[in-house]
């Protein structure tokens, strides 16, 4: 048979192939870092218009992001395909409220409210005579998630428990949210929050616009779906309204967002919402080498088996874990080993370095200012340009005009006490805590230099710090990149330095429960995963301010030779393999716990409903031969069966409590199980 070449399907791998092809059911696309997702949804359309499947001015492509929206169409054009409309959920929701608005209520779409801070400083000063600017920016962020979490102000106090926003009670925080609610009605505006809540009552109240937009609007594609808040979804079913042609895409283990409102449980249950749905997996990774792509498999406990992902790029150097002594040596360590990068040929717009929060920049931004290495801050202010520093920067300055004779100590001192700042850090993250971060971040500096600098005096403590403050990277057209993890995702470079992974930073000091604690492990994830070639991971093994050295998350994952003390076993029978859990690495004393190499209140990477099919089996079988279940396979064997998914019989033979007899009588119906729920699109 003559192989007929089709440019469109011939560029995809199988998994990808599976995605362009499979139009006839609602189809979830559980892609993983790397895994060529955009190449799967764009093919995708422009197979479905080329067979008549899809009408291209009918078709939405809903991404999170202008650029993304942007990065859809212009390979959609690449591949010929028009007319389809790629917008974020915002901007086609307010195109559907101004058009359909008049004709559904009788009047213009309200107006959108630009900047909301000053009636929410408004509503702030009445309920809680503030108007501290962090404070309102904080009360912006939370109103936002109230919005996209569909929890009104009246059930704001009951839901929000355990939220934190600078101190004030629930109760308060809803007061605000209200008088905010009321300022907007009275200015006859809406915000931008407003505008997914306009368009899904527009759609619930109004069936005649709910018919023209389902009309205009037929085929669905929403990147992103483990980010997608409750009324994002709400409004996404209200357009699909039960047909077929819907097609969502994401990746749970770059769910990093739960703090603004996401829901990832949107994506993973999406298949149980939709009974006739599809799974299709991406697990081939085209973007990082292999070894760092088993490092962030092992970070979210992942192992052999399903979901993984896969490399698929050229071997490079395995990726270099280092304790580096203080935050200042770290940052030296880091801008070095940049410059190593560049001299092997690697530009310097294909490096960045990153860290967990903005208050760890300015140690980086020193060093990189010293080290002559042009760089760039994504997301933020750099350092000394942000408010809070500029602020303080200014105020010791005129300190040290009235009092030229103190120490710079009592300057500081000073200056703290006039900006009502605490040694303990404000609960709860947002504004107050990053203007918290980046003063106290200010202050340990100059504490620092002064303890190096015993006789510092103001004159020699001013010209520093007008050094310090003046530093600017000229203008270049490459730069190193600087950014948070949270600011990295969706971006990937050559060579990435993750600094500063460190008890108390990763995870975060707020963010020891879960589901907080999980989401900071997949943030790690995502920083690992936006390396192609190189990937350096540090921590200070000396921190300052008393913060713990060397992630949790690390635990296990650096080479012996480089792993703090406490992580090294030492003396003991057996393997150490054996008597550790791969999950968290402490000791294993119970017997059926050894089996499984695991405590059984860790976490286990496991497939549930694999588990369940074979335990069903197991009973069917027990039945047959009129014996007790466990004497076929207890649990212990039969979780690490669905942990370890092996697929052939000498993979089940390395399992713990299966040897070669139970391998002849069982080995073919457990194999056949695992590939039943294995297979693509399962």
């Amino acid at each position: 048979m003559v192989h007929v070449s089709d440019p469109i399907l011939d560029a995809l791998d199988p998994e990808q192939r599976q995605v362009a092809v499979l139009l006839d059911r609602p189809l979830v696309v559980l892609a993983g870092a790397g895994t060529g997702k955009t190449r799967a949804i764009t093919h995708r359309v422009a197979h479905a218009v080329r067979e008549g499947r899809y009408a291209p001015a009918a078709t939405l492509a809903v991404t999170f992001t202008t650029r993304a929206a942007g990065e859809l169409k212009s390979r959609l054009a690449g591949l010929g395909v028009r007319r389809v409309s790629a917008r974020t959920i915002h901007a086609a929701a307010l195109s559907q409220c101004r058009y359909f608005w008049p004709a559904a209520y009788g009047s213009e779409f309200p107006a959108l409210l630009d900047n909301p801070f000053p009636l929410v400083g408004r509503a702030a000063n009445q309920v809680l005579g503030n108007t501290d600017a962090n404070l309102v920016r904080d009360l912006i962020a939370e109103i936002g998630w109230a919005k996209s979490s569909n929890v009104a102000p009246s059930q704001y106090a009951r839901l929000a428990r355990g939220r934190e926003v600078a101190g004030a009670e629930p109760e308060r925080v809803a007061q605000v949210m209200e008088a905010y609610e009321k300022h907007k009605l009275s200015a006859g505006v809406v915000d931008f929050n407003d505008i997914l809540l306009c368009a899904a009552a527009l759609l619930a109240e109004r069936p005649a616009a709910a018919e023209q937009i389902r009309t205009a609007y037929r085929h669905f594609v929403v990147d992103e779906y483990q980010d997608v808040s409750a009324i994002q979804h709400r409004l996404v079913s209200l357009w699909v309204d039960g047909r077929p042609d819907i097609c969502v895409v994401g990746d749970p283990q770059q769910a990093i967002h739960g703090f603004a409102g996401a829901r990832a449980d949107c994506l993973t249950g999406f298949a149980s919402e939709h009974a006739d749905a599809r799974t299709v997996r991406l697990v081939r990774n085209y973007r990082s080498s292999p070894a760092i792509v088993q490092l962030a498999n092992r970070i979210v406990r992942r192992h052999p088996g399903q979901g993984d992902l896969r490399a698929t790029c050229p071997e490079f150097p395995p990726p270099e874990f280092h304790a580096d002594g203080s935050e200042e040596d770290e940052a030296r360590a880091v801008a070095a080993w940049l410059g190593q990068r560049h001299a092997e040929g690697i530009p310097w717009g294909e490096c960045a370095v990153l860290y967990r929060i903005n208050a760890q920049s300015p140690v980086f931004e020193s060093a990189l200012d010293a080290a002559r290495i042009p760089y760039q801050v994504k997301g933020t202010d750099r350092f000394w340009e942000r408010p809070e520093v500029r602020d303080a920067v200014n105020r010791l300055n005129r300190a040290a005009q009235h009092r030229p004779d103190s120490h710079p100590g009592e300057l500081l001192d000073q200056v703290l006490t006039e900006m009502r700042w605490n040694p303990e850090a404000p609960s709860g993250m947002g504004a107050q805590r990053e203007r918290w971060e980046s003063i106290n971040s200010l202050a340990q500096m100059i504490r620092d230099t002064q303890a190096r600098e015993p006789s510092w005096a103001v004159p020699g403590f001013i010209a520093w710090l007008s050094d310090r403050a003046s530093l600017e990277t000229p203008p270049v057209t490459s730069a190193v990149t600087l950014a948070t993890m949270h600011a990295a995702k969706g971006l990937e470079w050559d060579a990435v330095a993750v600094a500063g992974v460190r008890e108390g930073i990763v995870p975060f000091a707020l963010s020891q429960e879960e589901p907080a604690l999980s989401e900071e492990r997949r943030l790690l994830h995502v920083a690992v995963t936006r390396a192609r070639q190189r990937l350096r991971i540090s921590w200070p093994s000396s921190p300052a301010r008393g913060r713990g050295a060397c992630s949790r998350f690390l635990t296990g994952l650096v080479p012996s030779e480089q792993a703090p003390a406490s992580q090294v076993s030492r003396g003991g029978r057996g393997s150490v393999r054996s008597r550790t859990c791969f999950v968290c690495q402490g000791q294993l004393t119970d017997a059926a716990e050894r089996k499984l190499r695991r405590h059984a209140d860790c976490e286990a990477p496991y497939d549930e409903e694999l588990l369940a099919a074979l335990k069903a089996w197991r009973l069917e079988t027990a039945n047959a031969a009129s014996q007790p279940a466990f004497v076929i396979f207890t649990d212990a064997t039969l979780q690490a069966i669905a942990e370890a998914t092996p697929a052939d019989r000498s993979q089940l033979l390395r399992i713990s409590g299966i040897g070669a007899v139970k391998a002849d009588r069982f080995g073919e119906d457990v194999l056949r199980i695992i590939a039943e729920r294995t297979a693509p699109g399962q």
